[in-house]
């Protein structure tokens, strides 16, 4: 009888949403978190007889899935089950049903409820695409004991809070070939994300097979674009997943890569347009005064938008600071006719001539924030990029489109190419504190993660997407009051080991580039110095766009390191601990760190140098003396003057970057030593 109080009890604490997030993030390790999830006593055992069933039967998209889920569910508790394919005509131990299958749109429901008891386990929901998010969710609940693997009692039921929880990858400055790009879809659904933005033409190449003015891609890709029938298999891959791919073409800027197949169409006569190998924003721009534009614009638009069943098509419309049309006479002329006062008024000319092109052919437009201007209609979608770090307002155009009565997606604030840790972009809300009414609400859609490629390559990209990505999804799905930072980042680790099992190399790719670096020595001097380490942020590694280029490989010791160092992050708190509470366990906690880095330098001398390992040397010499003496310095409680000089000045030596890194743990550095000068400095 105490027993069953005690559960009862338990069940009445684990149901809000804050209360959930708090106590039982400790036990589940689910993101994005539900809506709504309570706990019930019971355990479903995970042995070789589970089966799943599906009514209705016959739907492709939940039974592909359902076959996943067995597959993944076999190889992370290593059971062997003894149906691996979802029964027909029969009831299973796991039973999904639905009401309507999908056309992937916006109005898509994508809620489900999900109970779990003792022999059997439902998933119910009004869609297939529901059904399908609740067995990520099924998946994600997998736990074990000593003696068995098991799903836990929950009563979950849950919806997104965004329609639009989109990852856009820009395949134009580094190529990705379709196998990179389907291994982030299956990790998009994992974590309820549901649209892909593909970004395929920029300056740097045109990545899309045209077979109406095949130039595009035989002139401007250097071989590497994708043809129309990988286009079709990835969008059918992508559907299959819940996923919708919105294409985006970039115009009248950023349109390098087409000027060189078709120069006519640009704003300066005469001008060598070639694809860009740097980065940056460039000159060349459509002629957006010429009627073979848009008779251009229209047939490859025509020929693209049957292989996106989507509903909106982005055409880019960023950065065109219109140089070329201020030197061409003929489009100064122009504008004084049709009364343009500005370049900004020219561009709105060409959008809404987009837009009507567009509207034939089913489409919506979409374009980034630059598009809209006072005569834009408002059939068009804003796509909100620009921010602080752009001179405006954060979030700004977001709410001011959504007031003036535009479809707005936000991305500013999830820049994840800007390499910043993974709580800035967490506590970016789409909506934020902005007093909106319902129907201002109701048109901010969602937001997307958005990764460049100037500084990826198919070995890098998923340590760049991954693991903040997850977080990122859980803004978008999740109730606004799940927020809390330590609590994301505890379930994120284990998400981050899941991702694994759908192929993403986040993880192991840094193994592989050191090995590279060292010609398959020891890297394990090399790995240590990795966990403290993360890549210049906010785009100071490639200054002025100049230092590399579209075809630079980026298998250096900066891209064998990622964003929120692991080793960085855990030394950070515990000196914080250390600080305020000095006790011997602490004190050991911050010495098991110091020790490592005094000796890890030994093991650093012991590699055959070349010029990809030697710049390391200072930083692994300078990070190897100043432990020594730290931990010297806390374990004998005493420090000189002496000392205490030349740990500030390691220090300073380690706050400088080092081959295109920063030493994350400077900061917790410079409190030790601080804290080391008040308590242990002698007189």
């Amino acid at each position: 009888m105490k027993k069953l109080v005690l559960v009862l009890i338990l069940c009445s604490v684990y149901s809000g949403h804050l209360v959930s997030q708090n106590i039982l993030a400790e036990t589940y390790n689910l993101m994005p978190w539900p809506k709504d999830i309570k706990v019930n006593p019971a355990k479903f055992i995970i042995t070789s007889d589970v089966t799943i069933s599906i009514s209705p039967d016959n739907n492709g998209r939940v039974r592909n899935a359902a076959i996943n889920f067995l597959r993944r569910l076999s190889n992370r508790t290593g059971v062997f089950l003894d149906k691996g394919f979802p029964l027909t005509n029969k009831v299973g131990s796991i039973h999904i049903a639905f009401d309507t299958v999908s056309k992937l749109s916006i109005e898509n429901d994508e809620s489900y409820s999900l109970i779990v008891h003792d022999t059997s386990i439902s998933i119910k929901a009004k869609t297939d695409v529901g059904a399908i998010r609740g067995l990520e969710t099924l998946l994600q609940l997998t736990k074990n004991n000593e003696t068995n693997y098991f799903f836990p009692g929950v009563s979950i039921n849950d919806a997104p809070r965004f329609v639009w929880r989109g990852l856009m990858i820009d395949v134009a400055r580094h190529f990705q070939p379709i196998d990179v790009l389907k291994r982030n879809l299956d990790a998009m659904a994992s974590v309820k994300m549901n649209v892909f933005h593909w970004h395929l033409t920029d300056d740097q190449g045109f990545r899309f097979e045209s077979k109406v003015y095949p130039k595009l891609h035989e002139l401007a890709s250097d071989g590497l674009y994708y043809t129309q029938e990988q286009i079709k298999d990835l969008v059918a891959y992508a559907d299959n997943l819940g996923i919708r791919v919105i294409p985006e073409f970039d115009v009248p800027g950023h349109a390098s890569a087409i000027l060189t197949a078709y120069p006519e169409l640009g704003s300066k006569d005469g001008y060598d347009y070639t694809i860009e190998r740097n980065s940056g924003v460039f000159d060349p721009t459509l002629d957006v005064t010429k009627d073979i534009t848009y008779e251009f614009l229209e047939n490859l638009f025509s020929e693209i938008a049957p292989l996106f069943p989507d509903d909106y098509f982005h055409i880019g419309g960023d950065e065109n600071e219109g140089k070329h049309w201020d030197e061409n006479k003929k489009i100064k002329k122009f504008k004084r006719k049709n009364k343009l006062k500005t370049n900004h008024d020219l561009q709105t000319y060409f959008n809404i001539k987009l837009e009507k092109i567009l509207s034939k052919l089913g489409k919506k437009l979409m374009g980034w924030d630059e598009i809209m201007t006072p005569n834009m209609p408002t059939t068009a979608v804003i796509h909100s990029w620009r921010g602080e770090n752009e001179g405006l307002e954060k979030g700004g155009s977001l709410i001011s489109a959504a007031k003036k009565g535009y479809q707005t997606v936000l991305s500013n604030g999830y820049y994840i190419d800007r390499m910043l840790p993974v709580e800035h972009h967490y506590t970016v809300d789409p909506i934020g504190d902005a007093q909106l009414t319902k129907a201002e609400q109701s048109r901010i859609l969602g937001g997307e993660a958005t990764m460049w490629s100037e500084l990826v390559t198919p070995l890098t990209i998923d340590s760049r997407i991954w693991p903040r990505t997850a977080a990122i999804a859980e803004r978008f799905w999740s109730p606004k009051n799940i927020n809390n930072v330590d609590d994301m980042k505890k379930r994120l680790k284990n998400v981050s080991f899941q991702l694994e099992e759908l192929g993403i190399t986040h993880i192991k790719n840094r193994d592989v580039i050191l090995r590279g670096m060292t010609n398959n020595q020891d890297i394990t001097s090399l790995i240590t110095l990795s966990k403290i380490c993360e890549p210049l942020k906010v785009y100071k590694r490639n200054k002025d766009g100049t230092e590399y280029k579209t075809f630079s490989p980026f298998n250096l010791f900066a891209d064998a390191c990622v964003v929120d160092a692991e080793d960085a992050s855990d030394f950070n708190h515990i000196v914080n601990n250390f600080i305020k509470d000095s006790n011997e366990t602490n004190a050991i906690q911050v010495l098991s760190y110091l020790k490592i880095w005094a000796k890890n330098h030994d093991d650093f001398l012991k590699l055959t140098k070349n010029p990809k390992i030697k710049p390391l040397q200072n930083l692994s010499k300078t990070l190897s003396e100043v432990s020594l003496i730290l931990s010297e310095t806390i374990q004998n409680k005493n420090i000189s003057t002496e000392n205490l000089s030349e740990i500030k000045n390691h220090i300073e030596i380690l706050n400088n970057p080092f081959v295109d890194v920063e030493v994350v743990i400077v900061d917790a550095l410079k409190e030790l030593t601080g804290y080391c000068e008040t308590t242990y400095l002698s007189n």
